[in-house]
């Protein structure tokens, strides 16, 4: 017997093919404000290319609150569907850069729900939820990205902390943060999410179960791609690929670290407090 097997009596199929469509102007204000927020010297300006990972600010809802849930995501069903599972987390995504995406240009984002497949393991039930994003400006596709969301059952009361495998120890480029409280405050306004384990420590620590505030999975990944193109900064970062492997917390300090991979791409990662593999990832770099 396997460890994942396929749920048959689950099927929600009818969601795939599913698209919908946002337009938004891609605000240098709010560009502004997330430079300030990740404590940056300078900022991009009106016209510049928009950093990679940064498009994560727009084309988010911001839904009335009484259409929000109890964790303060927006109910679910909808575009997404409702799977009825009560934990969601982004498990990670592939992102292809392929031009320049204009600080303060109107720009369309195209979503289609890819697959949904239902899994059951040693977390229980599992719903995984696969959709592709395209956006562009002026007729022009400028990032395709395919993200996997995962809906999950809650745990049960003393259940154990599944162990994350242990970062690499083969790191070239290093470079610590820290996340407080008020980066996670921020960084949840300007993306407009309303996760509560983002910001109501009651709320993460009681009904959650994590021991304090929980970093963004997004935002760790929008650090390992300026991290990664800062190590290579002669070259454009064209595409990334990542993995979400473990949770990290407000006020712990993490390390960004990268080597070199395959084929001239570079293997990054975030390294936890302690030495835990928190998130894994990919950057290609090309013209």
């Amino acid at each position: 017997m396997t460890a994942t097997t396929v749920l048959h009596e689950q099927d929600h199929s009818a969601a795939i093919g599913r698209t919908e469509t946002r337009s938004e102007v891609i605000e240098a204000g709010r560009v502004s404000a997330l430079a300030a927020t990740l404590d940056l010297e300078t900022a991009p300006q009106g016209g510049a290319p928009l950093p990679q990972g940064w498009h994560w600010l727009f084309f988010n809802p911001f839904v009335r609150r009484g259409e929000l849930g109890p964790d303060g995501h927006p109910r679910r069903g909808g575009f997404l569907p409702d799977v009825g599972l009560p934990r969601r987390m982004w498990a990670g995504g592939r992102l292809r850069y392929l031009a320049p995406l204009p600080i303060g240009a109107e720009a369309d984002k195209t979503s289609e729900i890819l697959d949904v497949a239902s899994k059951t393991g040693r977390a229980g039930k599992l719903v995984f939820v696969t959709v592709k994003h395209s956006i562009s400006t002026g007729g022009v596709l400028c990032i395709e990205e395919e993200q996997d969301i995962v809906y999950r059952e809650a745990p049960a009361p003393g259940a154990p902390k599944p162990t994350p495998p242990a970062a690499p120890e083969t790191s070239e480029w290093s470079a610590e943060f820290v996340p407080d409280p008020v980066l996670l405050f921020r960084y949840s306004a300007l993306t407009s999410n309303g996760h509560r384990i983002h910001y109501d420590r009651p709320y993460a620590t009681g009904e959650e179960g994590y021991p304090g505030l929980v970093v963004h999975g997004p935002l760790i990944a929008t650090l390992l791609q300026g991290f990664a193109a800062d190590c290579r900064p002669d070259e454009p970062l064209t595409g990334f690929s990542f993995r979400g492997m473990a949770p990290l917390f407000v006020d712990r300090p993490f390390r960004l670290e990268a080597s070199t991979g395959d084929a001239g791409s570079l293997d990054v990662w975030a390294r936890g407090p302690d030495g835990e593999l928190a998130m894994k990832a990919e950057a290609s770099f090309g013209s």
